[in-house]
């Protein structure tokens, strides 16, 4: 039994406000906790979907059950019975793998004296080691947030760092036996979608796409501390779609894991600096080129089969690994009325070994990693040319606490290789990533003949995570120029060392005026392995505070200085970056409230005048218990603010011309000044009839508009300015199309209009039942519009009324899940 919890808020240390006992029993079966929580204020309930308890009273329960003091399971309620789960992977409490959803049971009632909770936790859905004198880690923790008020059984301090190393301890498990784990979730789904404006010329469409599904997830447990997990045609069950962009930047846009496969268990596939394995890689769009009139191309990979072992040996080493078969994939292409097939993806084989051991008991650990990716492409194949046959990862990284978890000694070692065909290393090395054939290298690396690529990576820090008051830490980061993880991992550049020092000082004891702040500064430099280049140096200052009504503050003020970015020419010459100064100022309101809201400005300009503004904000609601409504919008403004002069102009890269300057190694380096809007809107509306009956509407409405009022190309390699088109002996003409000529002494050339506006609306209205624990029944009806033009108008919200009349696709799709278990 544990009745002796104390605040951890307002008042840190304090005797609660409200009183609280939770005692806990088991059988073969499970653990069961019965909590009862007195309450003389009004009992915050509101009826939500599962997960969502912030706003609620609640109580949850926190397991160690490997006593690794690293990671932690939680199971909790709220006041409406509302279950609360989540994951901790490790020793961090704001870090939750909120997509963990065991099979589990709660119930609660509500009287005049407060609430009562009853769980049950089966052990099938835990992880545990089969050992004598079974102890596991425990905390408890109790919010009242009429109150403000959190409780804790085992108290972490707002100066401390950790979770679950700081967690007490539950006792008189010693009589739990291991039980048979063995779950199978097959779903089976029907889609019909309908294309609008139907082009009745495209062999590939049809009036309405009937497109049966059918896969499964299965588990087994192998003992009760490892599973073995198998997937065939894994889906997506989600409420939300992929955010709508409009992405001119050279750097890759990457969105969260949405498979229920993937998701659980990847903390212990994750490695390193967190680029070596990006799970969305498997499965995804194929990347080989395909023209015709018309193209039916993939959406998708499809996964054959994947398969999974994951868990924790009783010597302390937690273990992950990953394997996965994606077909080979054709778009059908349509030119003339002749149909042909063309190979966009091959066959592709997936693979990822990844280990960790725990040293000592403050949270202290040591991993190795391994992936490999192996494609079905021979010599002479189209495909062979641009898609590399082989790439490896390996590598080694720790993470090491001492002074009582005050400091902290983090290092990662990896290195890559990637072997194929000479025309695929060549797209290797060309790549945003790696540009080797930029002219004004000292040695140019571009290799044509290469038949690999070899590279690695080294990162260290040491940092000071606890304390009172200050608090500091230095990291550094180097990526040889060979460093290439991007098959199964992410990459920005590779070819420079990054890092810097961070101070920071924190009030955490409430005063008078505020609760708690922070202020903190730090210096990020990055240099390059072309040391000519130099090194480009960020100063940010960052000051926080929460006030004594609980809402927060934060200012962020950055200033950056000259240099040298070798990325914005796309393969040409380093071209300089500017001196300037970024804002940004974010305000919100207690969690807790019953209506939430934040607001966000953020403000960029340099020397030149360039400026960048975005505003952001979004409000949340809940006019009944049940119903909840939210609503998020964001304008973002480049504005070109003197188009005439060569430096102060946003610019925007647009393609490399032959028939340059002998200064711009014979080549045109083309830019825009580009003056683009953006405005996007998300609003949410969710109902819950009972928490496993829930209907949740997501509608996405987005607007982008941008327009070119000047042309120029590179002037000099490593300069800033611009040579616009209209100086310096050059003319432009406008062109009826919009397209623009230039001409340039004797040369001529034409440059297609780029003015642009988008329009998309996405949503998807999803009925979710949870008609037996762990199988569920999805009702979905989904809409994806997109139109666009070459107006180049400048945005506002008549233009996402427009989106909701582009032309774009309905899909409807039923689909059903089956836990089975035993």
């Amino acid at each position: 039994m544990a009745t002796d919890l104390v605040q951890a808020e307002p008042d840190e240390g304090a005797a609660p406000g409200e009183a609280t006992e939770v005692r806990f029993v088991f059988d073969e079966t499970g653990l069961y906790v019965g909590a009862r929580m007195t309450s003389q204020t009004r009992v915050q309930r509101p009826l939500t979907r599962r997960d969502e308890g912030s706003q609620a009273d609640f109580i949850l329960i926190d397991l160690d059950t490997f006593l690794d003091r690293r990671t932690s399971y939680a199971f909790g309620v709220t006041a409406a019975g509302v279950r609360l789960d989540h994951y901790h992977p490790t020793d961090n409490e704001g870090d939750r793998d909120q997509t963990f959803d065991p099979v589990w049971e709660a119930r609660t009632t509500v009287d005049e004296g407060g609430w009562t909770a009853e769980m049950w936790i089966p052990f099938t859905q835990l992880r545990f080691n089969r050992t004598a004198g079974r102890v596991w880690g425990l905390n408890i923790q109790r919010s009242i947030p009429s109150r403000n008020e959190e409780q804790q059984w085992a108290l972490v301090r707002r100066t401390e760092r950790g979770w679950a190393s700081r967690f007490g301890e539950l006792h008189g498990l010693e009589a739990i036996q291991p039980v048979q784990r063995m779950e199978l979730l097959p779903y089976v789904a029907g889609a019909a979608s309908t294309a609008a404006n139907r082009d009745p010329a495209n062999p590939f469409l049809e009036a309405v796409d009937l497109s049966p599904r059918a896969g499964f997830d299965a588990k087994y447990g192998l003992g009760p501390n490892l599973t073995l997990e198998a997937t065939v045609n894994p889906d997506f069950g989600q409420v939300e779609a992929d955010p709508a962009e409009v992405n001119l930047s050279v750097f890759e846009t990457t969105f969260s894991e949405r498979r229920p496969f993937f998701l659980e268990g990847s903390d212990k596939l994750e490695a390193g600096a967190g680029n070596y394995y990006y799970s969305r890689r498997v499965g995804a769009r194929p990347s080989g080129a395909a023209a015709g009139d018309f193209v039916d191309y993939p959406s998708a990979a499809t996964i054959l089969g994947a398969a999974k072992l994951t868990g924790r040996l009783t010597s302390g080493t937690s273990i992950g690994i990953l394997g996965a078969l994606t077909a080979a994939e054709v778009a059908e292409t349509s030119t003339a009325g002749l149909l042909a097939t063309v190979p966009v993806a091959a066959r592709t084989g997936w693979g990822l070994v990844r280990a960790i051991h725990e040293v000592g008991n403050q949270g202290s650990t040591v991993g190795v990693h391994m992936t490999v990716v192996r494609r079905d492409v021979a010599a002479g194949e189209l495909l062979a040319d641009s898609q590399v046959r082989t790439a490896l990862t390996a590598g080694t990284d720790g993470r090491l606490r001492f002074g009582n978890r005050t400091y902290e000694v983090s290092f990662n070692a990896g290195v890559t290789r990637v072997e194929g065909e000479p025309a695929a290393i060549e797209r290797v090395q060309r790549a945003t990533s790696h540009l080797f054939q930029r002219p004004d290298q000292p040695t140019i690396r571009l290799d044509p003949s290469r038949r690999s690529l070899s590279g690695g990576q080294l990162r260290g820090g040491i940092e000071k995570i606890a304390g009172r008051h200050w608090l500091w830490s230095y990291s550094l980061q180097i990526e040889s120029p060979e460093f290439h993880p991007l098959d199964f991992g992410r990459l920005i550049y590779a070819g420079d060392w990054t890092g810097g020092p961070r101070l920071t000082f924190r009030q955490t004891q409430p005063g008078r005026w505020l609760r708690s702040y922070a202020i903190s500064a730090n210096l990020g430099s990055n240099w390059y392995f072309d040391r000519d280049l130099g090194v480009r140096h960020n100063l940010n200052t960052t000051a926080s505070a929460t006030f004594p009504n609980f809402w927060f503050t934060q200012v962020q003020v950055n200033r950056f200085f000259s240099g040298q970015d070798p990325q914005l020419t796309r393969g040409g010459p380093a071209m300089a970056t500017p001196t300037g100064w970024s804002a940004n100022w974010t305000v919100r309101n207690r969690s807790g409230a019953t209506t939430r809201w934040t607001s966000n400005v953020n403000w960029r300009t340099n020397q030149f005048g360039e400026s960048t503004w975005a505003i952001e904000g979004s409000v949340s609601t809940r006019p009944t218990s049940a119903l909840q409504l939210s609503l998020e919008s964001g304008y973002n403004r480049d504005g070109a603010t003197n188009a005439t002069s060569s430096g102060a102009v946003n610019r925007q890269y647009l393609t490399t011309l032959t028939g340059g300057r002998p200064e711009t190694y014979d080549r045109r380096y083309v830019f825009g000044v580009v003056d683009r809007t953006t405005l996007s809107l998300q609003l949410r509306a969710g109902y819950v009839f009972r928490p496993d009956l829930t209907l949740d509407i997501y509608a996405e409405p987005f607007a982008a508009g941008g327009r070119y009022p000047a042309y120029g190309e590179l002037a000099l390699p490593r300069m800033r300015d611009l040579r616009l088109y209209g100086t310096d002996g050059t003319t432009i003409e406008r062109l009826a199309d919009g397209s623009a000529r230039i001409t340039d002494g004797a040369a001529s050339f034409l440059l297609p209009h780029r003015d642009f506006d988008v329009r998309s609306f996405r949503s998807n209205v999803v009925l979710r039942w949870e008609w037996r624990p762990g199988s569920t029944f999805f009702a979905v009806w989904q809409q994806n519009r997109a139109g666009g033009g070459t107006r180049g108008d400048r945005v506002g919200p008549g233009d996402l009324l427009q989106s909701w009349s582009a032309p774009g696709d309905h899909v409807v799709v039923l689909k059903t899940t089956l836990w089975l278990s035993r």
